[in-house]
């Protein structure tokens, strides 16, 4: 591997200023060879994860490309979450890449939950649809976004109130009660499985989709309650988030991943511990990042608008985006050219980081 260059980059959002400490919103580390600037350079961007040290960065780097790892002011800061303002902050990244940094293309990587967050930035910049949340103002700066050349979806989630309905526990029966529970639904009951039957599924995934419907109501309701009071939001919990039965039964789409197995490890302690996807929330980010019913986080009327060549790589032992997932995402973009790869790995690419930008970079060659 050659010298690797890596550039600290912080800039004003079209939204925020400098904070007082100093800090900008937008932050990132711009990763290049030594030498003369490359004429491709990646972006990845998450709604929530810090990418400024993205582990495909280096590697993609040695190849002879520039990787702007990148944060919107909302990293590490989920529970604040505004689809639209995070499309303008990923906006001032592709800008500096092509204005100081000298790239003539840019390709947007989606990876993990990334994924339908980088869709929707394409999507915006092409045929701008994203409406404010209810109450907030439109955001100009998304109305002219510079749109990527290439899109690549890594380990990508289908979007995230897809992701959250899928892993949330419907036995839940009071959302201010982590431990109440239905038993009949209960995942972690034996007698309900595993294996879980057919007829355990069905009535469990529906069960998922009306418990995010529920929550959705009551958020509706508390926001119009709040209308003419001192308080335009509010914050509030949802409990129980690493319950995806396909987590503790393998025999569900069946794959490389290990069984009973989530991202925190085993899923019944998980699913009862305090970290969690969309835990923590307000009023109107529910609405933003998580509703089935409202959010525009939702990957597939994204993919449909992306025509740029596109690749989707798929880990096999992931233990959280499943063959589906990634069928789906490959099935739903609209781009002529699309290619659909597999890697035998998990969720992060821990054993086949070169693999993979080894991959990654003799797609973007041939285009």
């Amino acid at each position: 591997m050659g010298e690797i260059v890596r550039e600290f980059v912080g800039l004003p959002s079209p939204l925020a200023g400098r904070a007082g400490a100093g800090g900008h919103p937008c932050q990132g580390v711009y990763h290049r060879p030594a030498g003369a600037a490359p004429k491709t350079a990646f972006i990845a961007a998450h709604y929530n994860v810090d990418f400024s040290e993205h582990y495909l960065a280096e590697h993609l780097a040695a190849r002879g490309h520039g990787f702007l790892g990148w944060n919107t002011r909302f990293r590490g800061n989920e529970a604040y979450f505004l689809l639209d303002h995070a499309l303008a902050e990923i906006g001032t990244g592709v800008r500096w890449l092509r204005e100081r940094a000298g790239a003539e293309r840019v390709v947007l990587l989606g990876n993990s939950g990334g994924g339908s967050l980088m869709a929707a930035y394409q999507s915006q910049a092409v045929e701008p649809n994203i409406t404010p949340v209810a109450g907030m103002r439109p955001v100009p700066a998304i109305e002219d976004l510079p749109a990527g050349d290439l899109f690549v979806a890594l380990a990508a989630h289908a979007g995230r109130p897809e992701v959250l309905t899928a892993w949330m526990d419907p036995s839940v029966t009071d959302e201010t009660d982590p431990l109440s529970v239905d038993p009949a639904l209960d995942p972690f009951d034996p007698r309900n499985g595993p294996p879980y039957d057919a007829e355990f599924q069905a009535r469990y995934r529906a069960a998922q989709r009306a418990r995010n419907e529920r929550i959705t109501d009551r958020v509706l309701a508390r926001l119009d309650a709040l209308k003419g009071t001192r308080a335009r939001d509010t914050l509030f919990t949802v409990h129980r988030t690493w319950a995806d039965l396909r987590m503790i039964d393998p025999s569900i789409e069946p794959s490389d991943r290990r069984p009973n197995r989530c991202y925190l490890g085993e899923p019944a302690k998980a699913n009862y511990g305090v970290f969690g996807i969309g835990s923590l929330c307000t009023l109107r980010s529910w609405l933003s990042m998580w509703s089935l019913r409202t959010s525009q986080c939702a990957a597939a009327p994204h993919l449909a608008r992306i025509t740029a060549p596109s690749l989707v790589v798929h880990a096999t032992a992931d233990e959280g985006v499943y063959e589906s997932d990634a069928r789906a995402v490959f099935d739903a973009l609209a781009a002529p050219d699309r290619t659909l790869h597999r890697i035998r790995d998990t969720h992060y690419l821990p054993d086949s980081r070169p693999e993979a930008a080894d991959l990654v970079d003799a797609w973007v060659r041939e285009r």
